[in-house]
């Protein structure tokens, strides 16, 4: 369907006079105030041990609606929810190499009656379908703004402001089930990075940006690393200093940042740098440019009255059909009496010029279509093939303002028409288990394949603060744009152990062994070993003909383990392959 384009945005905010500094010893530039107290991310409440946890919310089972499944991903060790803790705040990063690797960081609090956040973190081997929570990050240090990215080289990045307004960088080498670090990466308030993916001499830097309200350095709020963030230069400004946004890299290396203005929140900003790529130079952004989003940015107000109603995304397209294409997207306020909306912008000459703005989101008719509806956290993932995948809260989908569902929409035509929003949750309660911090955290993310999309997201489904994952269209756990029920239906791919996945995934995700190397999982060759008649089942004709064989001592299977002996240790192995052999 096409959406309407928007008038230009007649409401602007006028931000207090910058009057006093943050008093914080590690700041090396005074600072202003914050925007508003209840959004600075400082600690308030000391660290308090997880006590005993209260009974009664045990399952924390996978919330399945109109046929997307949200697994949880702050659980314990049997996959059950954590009672009484709080997660929100997510980021996501996917390995290319192996995109069967996820790791998930969040705001964890391990006490709702306390607002001291620690940086926890997860990682899924097999795409999402199952979470691992090992705890977090320097447990009892205060971190904040979690935001993750993973290399070219599979490697995984954490970024983590700290209380002092400070942020560190910690690296994973092993898809996600430790990490190395801190190392020390300046920053402040609602920090962001990108990593160089393009395959270019600028392949493996590191780009960062944060709001000029509390940092280190200022009005420098920009940063780059060369060597894998192990190291950074140190910061410098950017022009317009834009705030609570994004970084992204154009397939050629350039660095842009968008955000929206700090001393107007109907004033959005873009900046470009061409040099950043070119390690022997300073960093120097050569043009910024002000974006009409059709409305104005919010925060601490309605669904989320401690927090942002979502941040401005900035994508760079990948398609090399829309070189120098870019997207902007954000909830907004629009003139007149609607609280808030998704608007999408484009450009396609590298941020010089900008469309007028279109509404993404559509409100809700119905039961919930009562007013106002604020369609709030809009966040923007661009798949490599052009197609915009699109995600928001929606309070219209009941009549309980302080309800709310999420709802997808995608374009692939770079945002001239977008689907019908579909509900992909069932509604919750945005206001439950608040610690004592009145927010669902600030931001979602969703990282697109051309297959289809991961979205990392926070919800109440078990009367409290968690974070979800959920797999917008089939998997692609190989990366070769064809999804994997279409490989395996077709024989493309195998999957020896049916479960859905194939198998040259679970061996590029290390959850199965392949210590030969033929590309196909060693369980799977014992269970084809195991099939003494040929027929492609392990089943009752080969454990006649194991009984058979009993005692004696062939050369070959049915002594499957090899120790001269036909006996119960074989029988176990017959067994434990039991069906398809394939």
């Amino acid at each position: 369907m096409t959406h309407r384009s928007l008038p230009a945005a007649t409401a602007a905010v006028s931000v207090a006079a910058l009057v006093a500094s943050l008093g914080v010893s590690t700041v090396l530039v005074a600072q202003p105030a914050p925007l508003r107290p209840g959004h600075l991310e400082k600690p308030d409440d000391p660290y308090q041990a997880p006590g005993p946890r209260p009974g009664g919310l045990a399952t924390g089972g996978p919330v399945i609606f109109n046929g997307f499944t949200h697994v949880q991903v702050n659980v314990d060790g049997l996959g059950a929810n954590i009672p009484g803790d709080a997660a929100n705040e997510p980021s996501i990063a996917v390995d290319p190499l192996a995109p069967n690797r996820l790791t998930v960081g969040w705001r964890q609090f391990d006490a709702i009656n306390s607002n001291f956040r620690q940086a926890g973190w997860a990682y899924s081997h097999d795409g999402g379908r199952t979470w691992t929570f090992p705890g977090r990050i320097q447990p009892g240090v205060f971190r904040s703004d979690p935001v993750l990215a993973a290399g070219a080289d599979g490697l995984f990045y954490y970024y983590s402001l700290r209380g002092n307004f400070l942020c560190d960088m910690f690296i994973s080498a092993d898809g996600g089930q430790s990490w190395t670090g801190p190392f020390a990466a300046f920053g402040g308030d609602k920090q962001w990075f990108s990593i160089d993916t393009t395959g270019g001499g600028s392949q493996g830097q590191i780009y960062a940006a944060w709001s000029i309200f509390a940092g280190c350095c200022g009005t420098n709020t920009f940063i780059r690393s060369i060597d894998g963030g192990m190291t950074f230069a140190s910061p410098i400004m950017i022009p317009q200093t834009p705030i609570f946004g994004t970084t992204t890299i154009a397939p050629n290396g350039t660095v842009f940042v968008g955000g929206v203005d700090p001393t107007d929140f109907s004033n959005f900003a873009v900046a470009r740098s061409s040099n950043a790529p070119n390690p022997g130079e300073s960093p120097v952004f050569e043009f910024s440019t002000s974006v009409d989003l059709g409305g104005t940015l919010t925060l601490s107000a309605g669904p989320n009255p401690g927090g942002l109603l979502g941040q401005v995304w900035l994508a760079a397209s990948h398609d090399p059909n829309r070189a120098g294409h870019l997207y902007m997207l954000a909830s907004v306020d629009p003139p007149g009496p609607d609280p808030l909306d998704v608007h999408f912008v484009r450009s396609e000459d590298n941020g010089s010029t900008w469309s007028a703005p279109v509404q993404v989101s559509v409100e809700a008719t119905g039961i919930g279509g009562a007013p106002p509806q604020w369609q709030w956290f809009g966040t923007l993932g661009v798949a490599p093939n052009g197609r915009l995948d699109v995600v928001y809260n929606d309070t219209g989908v009941t009549p309980d303002p302080t309800e709310s569902a999420l709802y997808y929409t995608w374009s692939v035509d770079e945002g001239d028409t977008w689907s019908p929003p579909v509900q992909v949750s069932p509604a919750f309660d945005q206001h439950v288990g608040y610690p004592q911090q009145m927010k669902l955290g600030d931001y979602y993310q969703v990282v697109s394949d051309d297959v289809g999309a991961h979205v990392i997201w926070a919800a109440t489904f078990n009367g409290e603060q968690d974070v979800y994952y959920v797999r917008l269209g089939d998997y692609d756990c190989n990366g070769n744009g064809i999804g994997d029920e279409v490989d395996l239906r077709a024989g493309t791919s195998a999957d020896c152990n049916d479960n859905g996945i194939p198998d040259s995934c679970e061996i590029a995700a290390g959850t199965v062994e392949d210590v030969d190397g033929d590309g196909v999982p060693d369980e799977c060759v014992a269970r084809c070993e195991a099939d003494l008649d040929g027929d492609g089942i392990v089943g009752p004709t080969d454990l006649a003909a194991l009984l058979a064989a009993w005692g004696t001592n062939p050369a070959g299977p049915p002594d499957f383990n090899a120790d001269g002996d036909v006996g119960p240790s074989d029988l176990a192995t017959l067994l434990a392959a039991w069906g398809p052999c394939s």
